[in-house]
């Protein structure tokens, strides 16, 4: 620490000044409104939040009712996992096995209501330019990790899924036993007529989806750097953004 210059608290204190007005490809941009790629047709002043979520990183906010909440694949790599709850009562969360089964389709797309396991709509998938998700396979783990690339602590080059939510979930007073399964957008999974699971991959670069909140929700997502995806370059930052829905 004393060869970087932050070996005293003048040190440290001088170091943190400097870095004042540098910009990492992976951060919140704030104010939100500054953001320099705002949705076609939208008043920059009405974002609430703009992010990029580099791979292996994860984000966690409180959503008001009515709020829009768009993901979009910078690179055509990324892949979110998203989870829910209800912020007033986090024991009310996202159930994927009622998402599926209600409106009894197991593609998600536009139109597709996100529901609790209170049978309640926490969000509405109001627009998709991807047609690439996964509500059957979920995010990695700690064990799978582990066992195909050596290593899968979020520190780690190889974070897993399930690690990261984690670490969202205490920022919100939540547990291991409060991660549920999570829905995947951007990287698609069929399943075809023998029951085998295909991996569909990427719909390219500039895909989104815009998720409308329809309960104060908290919404964790994460992308975790998985190998088996890595191998066609990677997975790129994902951009959210928060806008306030308009009438």
């Amino acid at each position: 620490m004393s060869e970087a210059g932050t070996g005293t608290t003048r040190g440290a204190r001088e170091h943190a000044r400097a870095q004042a007005g540098t910009a990492a490809e992976a951060m919140p941009t704030v104010p939100a409104s500054a953001w320099t790629e705002p949705p076609a047709g939208l008043d920059p002043a009405a974002l609430t939040w703009a992010e990029t979520v580099a791979g292996g990183g994860y984000a966690s906010k409180v959503l008001a009712r009515g709020t829009t909440l768009r993901l979009t694949d910078l690179g055509g790599d990324a892949c979110a996992h998203l989870l829910l709850y209800n912020a007033d009562q986090p024991w009310e969360r996202l159930n994927v096995a009622d998402t599926v089964k209600v409106p009894w389709q197991a593609y998600l797309g536009a139109g597709h209501p996100l529901l609790s396991d209170q049978g309640r709509v926490l969000a509405t998938i109001v627009a998709d330019s991807s047609g690439r998700h996964d509500a059957l396979c979920g995010t990695t783990n700690l064990a799978t990790n582990e066992e195909r690339y050596g290593e899968g602590s979020p520190q780690g080059p190889s974070p897993a899924g399930r690690e990261l939510q984690l670490l969202a979930a205490a920022k919100h007073g939540l547990g291991p036993r409060d991660i549920p399964p999570s829905l995947s957008f951007f990287q698609g999974v069929k399943v075809d007529a023998d029951g085998t699971l295909r991996f569909e991959g990427s719909a390219g670069a500039g895909a989104a989806v815009e998720l409308r909140i329809e309960l104060p929700t908290i919404a964790r997502l994460d992308g975790p750097a998985d190998v088996d995806y890595l191998r066609h370059g990677g997975i790129l930052p994902l951009v959210m953004r928060r806008m306030l829905e308009h009438a």
